[in-house]
C-alpha cells in the first residue's frame, strides 16, 4: 500500500425559497454555479491524491451543510446565530443541528426569534412535548440551541423557563446480537465488497462513519493496530485488529487499488463485471454510502427472523462478547471511545456472564441455610 490522499465533498440539497416565504423558512440553497464550481474543484485525481497529508481523512457519513454557507437566512438574528456557531463549534453537522432547532422554533411561532419572548418559548416546548411528543434527547438539543441564541448570544439570562425544563430518558438497552448470529448475518452478506466492512465493524467495534473513513495509512498490520482518526468527538484512537481481518482487508484493496480509501464508494453502472466494478471503485472521488450497508444489514436480519439489529448492533455486539470474554470495563471503554465509563457500564447488563455469576453467587449464599 502507498501513501496516498483523497477529497471528497458535501453536496447537500436544501430546499430553496424567497423572501417572500409565508412560512418564514431560510433559502439554505447554494449558488448552482458556485456549487457547481466547487464540485469540479474538489474532484482529485491520482497525483492529486499524492499532494494531501498522510493524516488527511474524508468525511464519511451523512452530509451537512454549515449553516455558514447558507445563501441567506430569514432574519438577521439567524445570520448571527450562524456566526456565532462557527465561533462556539468545529464540526458542520453540530452548528447545523443547533441553527435548524431555532428554525423551527422561528417557524413554529411565525416571528423572528430575536423578538420572541420567553412566555411563547414555553408554549413551543409544551408543544413539541405533548403534541408532537418528541423524545427526551431530542428535547434537550433543542434546549441547547435555544440557550445559546436567548441566553449567550441575546443576553437574556433572566430567562427562568430552561431552569423548569425536565427531561428523563427511558432506560432501554440495546440490542445484541449472539456470536451464532453474527455469523449467520455475515454469511447472509453475500457480496464480499458489503461483507468485509460490515465484518470490520464488528471485529474492531467500529462506528460506521469511522469504518467507512479509513485509509491505507491506518492500519499497521505488522503491528496488528488500526488507527482510528477524528472519530466522535473528534478524537483519534488506536484499536487491535486481528491478522486474518488484516488479511481481509488486504485483498478487499487488491481488489480495487484505490490510492487512498479502503472502502470507495461502489458507484453506479450498467455493467456489475467485477472488472468494471473495480474501476469504478478505483475512480472513486468518496467513501462508500453509509446508508448501502445499512440497508443490507436491515435485509438480512429480515430474511433471518432476527428481531432486532441495526449495523450499530454490531458496535454492541462487540463491546458486550468482549465483557463476556473476560475483558476489563476500562479496556473496552478505551476500545469503542467512549468519554464517560458509564456510557460502557451499560454493557455489564447485558453480558449472559454476569447473569451466570450473579445466579452462581446468590446459589452459594443460599447453600447450607436452615429450610
Amino acid at each position: 500500500m502507498e501513501c496516498c490522499g483523497v477529497v471528497c465533498h458535501c453536496d447537500c440539497t436544501m430546499h430553496n425559497n424567497n423572501s417572500n416565504n409565508p412560512d418564514n423558512k431560510p433559502n439554505q440553497t447554494p449558488n448552482s454555479g458556485a456549487r457547481q464550481a466547487k464540485k469540479q474543484a474538489n474532484r482529485t485525481d491520482e497525483a492529486g491524491y499524492q499532494k494531501l497529508p498522510p493524516d488527511f481523512r474524508p468525511f464519511a457519513g451523512r452530509a451537512q451543510c454549515d449553516p455558514l454557507d447558507y445563501d441567506s437566512h430569514p432574519y438577521p438574528s439567524m445570520a448571527r446565530f450562524a456566526e456565532f456557531l462557527a465561533l462556539r463549534f468545529d464540526a458542520p453537522r453540530t452548528r447545523h443541528s443547533y441553527y435548524r432547532q431555532m428554525r423551527l422554533v422561528h417557524e413554529h411561532c411565525q416571528a423572528d426569534p430575536e423578538s420572541i419572548t420567553e412566555a411563547q418559548y414555553r408554549d413551543y416546548v409544551l408543544h413539541v412535548k405533548t403534541v408532537k411528543l418528541w423524545k427526551s434527547k431530542t428535547i434537550r438539543q433543542a434546549i441547547a440551541g435555544a440557550k445559546l441564541f436567548f441566553i449567550e448570544m441575546m443576553g437574556r439570562e433572566d430567562w427562568k423557563v430552561f431552569s423548569q425544563i425536565r427531561t428523563k430518558d427511558d432506560e432501554k438497552l440495546p440490542a445484541v446480537l449472539s456470536r451464532d448470529q453474527v455469523i449467520r448475518l455475515l454469511r447472509n452478506i453475500r457480496l464480499r465488497r458489503y461483507r468485509i466492512p460490515v465484518k470490520l465493524i464488528y471485529c474492531c467495534g467500529l462506528r460506521l462513519s469511522e469504518c467507512l473513513a479509513l485509509t491505507i495509512h491506518d492500519i499497521l498490520g505488522d503491528e496488528g493496530k488500526l488507527w482510528i482518526r477524528r472519530g466522535k468527538g473528534r478524537k483519534d484512537r488506536m484499536v487491535p485488529i486481528s491478522t486474518t481481518m488484516v488479511e481481509d482487508l488486504r485483498n478487499y484493496w487488491n481488489v480495487h487499488r484505490h490510492p487512498l480509501l479502503i472502502f470507495p464508494n461502489v458507484g453506479r453502472g450498467a455493467s456489475e463485471k467485477p472488472a468494471d466494478v473495480a474501476r469504478r471503485m478505483h475512480e472513486a472521488t468518496r467513501p462508500m454510502p453509509g446508508s448501502s450497508l445499512q440497508r443490507l444489514v436491515v435485509a438480512a436480519r429480515k430474511e433471518l427472523n432476527i428481531p432486532v439489529c441495526t449495523i450499530h448492533t454490531l458496535r454492541h455486539s462487540f463491546a458486550t462478547h468482549l465483557v463476556e470474554a473476560g475483558a476489563s470495563i476500562h479496556t473496552v471503554k478505551e476500545l469503542l471511545g467512549h468519554k464517560d465509563i458509564k456510557t460502557t457500564m451499560l454493557y455489564l447488563h447485558l453480558t449472559h456472564r454476569t447473569e451466570q455469576e450473579v445466579r452462581a453467587l446468590v446459589e452459594t449464599l443460599c447453600r447450607d441455610l436452615p429450610r
